[in-house]
């Protein structure tokens, strides 16, 4: 699934995939049909990833979740399997007190992953141009309950 979802996402190696949701703070998956159709990898701060996203977002907030990947299967499109998955990591990031931070490619553009984000809450805190790809950075705060404040 990650595979299929790449220039959105970047390429990884099951090994470095399965170290990645190790570490993870959360990584909820969708399943339907009996087999897995979507998965969000939510990371915390901290951790020595190399990422220059991951590094530069930590740069910009001292304390943070940030969402490595979503990826949807193309069958389930539409069928709101990410805003689930996105539900599912508000829930156990929310009362940390974290916001929840993001990247999505503006070269290659990917208007529909820019719209979803938005629609979810997220707001542009900034941009880079790597050269290869540009980005930019989403955040959306935690959204803390009366038992949490």
């Amino acid at each position: 699934m990650n595979t299929a979802a790449v220039p959105a996402v970047n390429d990884l190696t099951e090994d470095a995939l399965h170290q990645l949701i190790r570490q993870s703070l959360a990584c909820p998956v969708a399943i339907a049909q009996d087999r897995p159709v979507g998965f969000l990898l939510c990371l915390a701060e901290g951790l020595a990833y190399d990422s220059r996203n991951y590094r530069h977002l930590g740069q910009m907030r001292a304390r943070f979740a940030y969402t490595d990947r979503i990826c949807v299967d193309d069958s389930m499109r539409n069928q709101k399997v990410g805003e689930k998955l996105y539900q599912a990591v508000f829930q156990t990031v929310d009362p940390t007190g974290r916001s929840l931070v993001c990247e999505v490619n503006t070269r290659p553009p990917n208007p529909g992953s820019l719209r979803f984000h938005k629609r979810l809450g997220f707001t542009e805190i900034g941009e880079a141009d790597h050269g290869d790809k540009a980005v930019v950075y989403l955040e959306r705060p935690a959204v803390l309950g009366e038992a949490q404040a």
